[in-house]
């Protein structure tokens, strides 16, 4: 999988496009080229390696065996390399004694399908081609896509579909050629993040663990593949979900993401922000102050909840903490009427109760729904008060009184010492099944000084929290699982009901180190790392949650987007949290609170941004952390 959005190329391991399932070069969803097929001297080369060198490009390397009477070594290595930008370069290197004459073929072809009709199995046949320019062209009702070839070929045939070379090497020598594929009416594409553009900072890693340098190093380059910008407002810049499946904005998970990487800056968090003020709904109704998300699948338990309501409650808490982080002030009080309407939805949902329903009005009380508003009202108020605005006050009161009823009447007791319930049905009826949703409960905010937001448990059900979430019910040794294994309906591939969710998995790493169950949070770091490393650091959204095994891998999820917004950022809030950087950038302040036990061993961040300028931290072996570059206007806090 090759990213660079709003390009996009699928391919499988032999490096020959096919046309198979979602093989294919695509351009805004829609495939430009489902097959480019190649052949030497009427033969295709044997694939040896297919290797993924950047998010946005793959290397795949052949064989061919063309000299008579040579014997079993070849004597023609085949080197392609496909960009996501649609272009493919193919480099032939003789290793003949003698000079060669290669007959070179590529057998192209599309349906100019889009990804949706691919996936369902409704993608039509092959277009009829035309010649054109330096190499082919394909038209239908929904447009045009060309491929042109770069040196022009010698034949170009179009009812076969195929382009034909003759190149003389010279023992040990190299030719080449270049494709380029493109949709009619658009331009090269143009990456958000491979340019100076981009919003996020180069930091780099390094350290005793051999995962922690090319995990972050993997991790940025996929949230850089899937930047996108506002096509209204270019200077904007958010995440996508996802790809292959959800290469454009996803409300919720584009806030988590920016709020996970507000160590690369806050220029995406504004960018997010921004964008996403501009589709919060007005007028009278009971849903103004929302901003708009579809429905998300929540398992076997509980109906559909809304995405809309997440976002709406992220909204205020990004704000809130991307300030601590370094947002100017005048950028904040721009997105501040915003959050005010988000906080003045929220409290007009509560109404003269004390829970917040997902999905109003009517659906169940959501243990994560009360999390993500109780830090919203906390965070939310926290932010009003620094500027002067009304309503701070009344938001610490409905939160103080959430948390008394919630450690009350969320709390299921049994003889394993209770946990938190899933939900409360319309009815009020417990739902006590124990899933990952809980780790929320641990993801308390950032608030003045380097504080952590209280939560919505009590110490003694922090504890047992922390101590379910790190028992074999919940750790895979890979992650943390959806649903623990012991509840009903679960099943270890179910994207809510076992499978492990990356993003899940280090909120509740970073949960539980600031609130200092150390043992429990390293435990999931460790199983999250070696799963990174069985993944080539590049994390899927999502995969099986089955039990970890001496000399075992991770399975992979069929319908996890990889890369993924929200599993990229993951990789940056995992080392960040292990140096617990807390700043807070309008008190000129930064406190750190670094994982004591070093779960890691040694770990170096460099290249971090916090109140706008660089900032490098190095956590030792004894879990001390030292700062190595900072602005100098920030002081350290103890």
């Amino acid at each position: 999988m090759c990213v660079a959005l709003p390009g996009l190329a699928i391919s499988n391991d032999q490096g020959q496009l096919n046309g198979h399932g979602l093989e294919g070069i695509y351009r805004a969803g829609r495939r430009v080229l489902s097959r480019c097929q190649i052949r030497i001297a009427g033969r295709e080369p044997l694939a040896v390696q297919a290797r993924t060198t950047a998010a946005d490009r793959a290397r795949f390397v052949a064989t061919a065996r063309v000299s008579q009477g040579g014997g079993p070594d070849p004597d023609v290595v085949v080197e392609r390399t496909r960009h996501a930008d649609g272009t493919e370069r193919i480099t032939l290197h003789s290793a003949a004694v003698r000079p060669l004459r290669l007959p070179v073929e590529v057998a192209l072809g599309t349906d100019l399908a889009d990804l949706g009709a691919i996936a369902s199995g409704r993608a039509g046949p092959e277009l009829p081609a035309s010649v054109h320019d330096s190499g082919l062209r394909w038209s239908c009702a929904v447009g045009g896509a060309s491929v042109t070839a770069d040196p022009p070929p010698s034949d170009a045939l179009a009812s076969a579909g195929l382009l034909r070379w003759e190149f003389d090497l010279p023992p040990g020598g190299t030719a080449g050629l270049e494709l380029r594929v493109r949709l009619d009416g658009a331009g090269p594409v143009r990456a958000v993040g491979r340019g100076a553009t981009s919003p996020l900072a180069s930091a780099r890693a390094t350290g005793d663990h051999s995962a922690i340098e090319p995990l972050l190093d993997t991790s940025i380059d996929d949230l850089q593949s899937l930047l996108l910008r506002d096509p209204a407002h270019l200077t904007d810049i958010h995440l996508a979900a996802g790809a292959p499946w959800r290469c454009g904005l996803a409300p919720a998970e584009a806030l988590v993401a920016a709020r996970m990487t507000l160590p690369l800056g806050t220029r995406l968090a504004a960018g997010t922000l921004r964008t996403l003020a501009r589709t919060q709904l007005r007028g009278g109704t009971a849903q103004s102050g929302m901003i708009p998300g579809p429905r998300r699948d929540a398992g076997a338990h509980l109906p559909a909840g809304c995405t809309g309501t997440e976002a709406t409650l992220l909204f205020p808490a990004l704000l809130a903490e991307a300030s601590r982080w370094g947002l100017s002030q005048q950028e904040t009080e721009e997105l501040l009427p915003t959050a005010e309407r988000c906080l003045r939805w929220l409290r007009a949902a509560v109404g003269e109760g004390t829970y917040l329903c997902d999905p109003q009005p009517g659906g169940p009380v959501r243990c994560e729904t009360q999390a993500h508003a109780h830090r919203a009202a906390v965070l939310g108020a926290d932010l009003l008060d620094a500027f002067d605005r009304p309503g701070g006050a009344a938001l610490r009161q409905w939160a103080g009184e959430l948390r008394a009823a919630f450690r009350e009447e969320f709390w299921v007791e049994d003889r394993g010492g209770g946990r938190p319930a899933a939900a409360r049905a319309p009815d009020g009826r417990v739902v006590p099944q124990l899933g990952a949703a809980a780790v929320h409960l641990l993801d308390t905010g950032l608030l003045g000084g380097g504080e952590q937001a209280p939560g919505l448990l009590d110490r003694a059900q922090t504890e047992q929290l922390a101590r379910l979430l790190g028992s074999p019910v919940m750790d895979s040794g890979w992650g943390l699982r959806g649903l623990g294994t012991k509840e009903a309906g679960y099943n270890p591939f179910g994207h809510r009901t076992g499978a492990v969710r990356v993003h899940e998995t280090a909120i509740a790493v970073a949960g539980l180190s600031a609130a200092g169950y150390e043992k429990e949070a390293g435990s999931l770091l460790r199983g999250l790392l070696a799963a990174a490393e069985t993944f080539g650091h590049r994390l899927p959204e999502m995969y099986a949650g089955e039990q970890r095994t001496e000399g075992g891998a991770p399975l992979p999820h069929p319908a996890a987007c990889r890369p993924a917004a929200t599993a990229a950022a993951a990789g940056v809030l995992l080392l960040s949290s292990l140096a617990g950087i807390r700043p807070d950038a309008p008190a000129g302040t930064v406190t750190l609170r670094p994982v004591r036990s070093a779960p890691l061993g040694e770990i170096g961040l460099t290249g971090l941004r916090v109140a706008g300028d660089p900032f490098s931290v190095r956590v030792s072996r004894l879990g001390l952390a030292m700062v190595e570059e900072a602005a100098g206007s920030l002081q350290l806090r103890s």
